[in-house]
């Protein structure tokens, strides 16, 4: 029963062909494609509602030079959202549960943001390494922290958001193989479970959100140290 709990995270293929390409790209397709009139239908003039106040919410923390970033973020934090919230309707894939996805969005991302830094403010950028007042005895041990506080964030980034939604998956499969097995036998437990499986798919729903905001968000603070 424990392998069936984790086979929701093992990725979908067909004749051997893995389909997570697929299911990464498959919410591109539920956005509306904009046009050049004037006047559109509701459903684009919330996508554009809704794509601004991501945008605004993302560059509040930056400066001018890293408005630059929008684009990329703005679209990093949309795919994010979509997959997440995707991910919890039955019988579906969720990407962002593979730690490997993860940590080949958030890799890149901090290193162009450090290779940002380095090659605008180099001596700004080393300083953060160690802090102004340091004892001199304590100068290598705090380098070393600093440096691996540093090396660590792209990981945990991709443990964070895996971990998250990973514990997320598993709660509500859990809670609802006992809704369906106590519902022969005790059906008030049975009821009880239910209610507890509702409550916890719309904490999982602000879950999926949050934790696509926060990766992002993560991300943009990053990019602010470095410019």
């Amino acid at each position: 029963m424990n392998v069936s709990f984790f086979d929701q995270f093992s990725s979908p293929s067909f004749l051997g062909i893995p389909l997570i390409l697929i299911s990464m790209t498959f919410p591109a397709l539920l956005l509306p494609s904009l046009d050049n009139r004037w006047i559109t239908n509701r459903l684009s003039t919330l996508q554009l509602w809704f794509v601004n106040l991501i945008t605004k919410q993302l560059m509040m923390p930056l400066d001018k030079k890293g408005h630059k970033w929008a684009l990329i973020l703005t679209s990093l934090m949309i795919f994010l959202l979509l997959i997440n919230l995707l991910g919890l309707l039955p019988y579906t894939f969720t990407p962002t549960t593979q730690l490997s996805m993860n940590l080949a969005l958030a890799f890149p991302l901090w290193l162009a943001t450090l290779l940002t830094g380095l090659r605008n403010q180099p001596s700004a950028s080393l300083a953060h390494l160690l802090p102004e007042g340091t004892p001199t005895p304590l100068i290598p041990a705090l380098i070393l922290i600093e440096t691996t506080s540093l090396l660590i964030r792209p990981l945990a980034l991709g443990v964070r958001l895996t971990a998250n939604l990973t514990a997320g998956h598993l709660l509500i499969q859990l809670i609802s193989t006992a809704t369906t097995a106590l519902f022969s036998t005790m059906p008030v437990v049975s009821l009880l479970t239910f209610l507890v499986l509702f409550l916890l798919t719309i904490l999982e729903v602000a879950v999926a959100m949050i934790q696509a905001y926060v990766f992002v968000l993560l991300l943009s603070l990053y990019l602010q140290e470095n410019i």
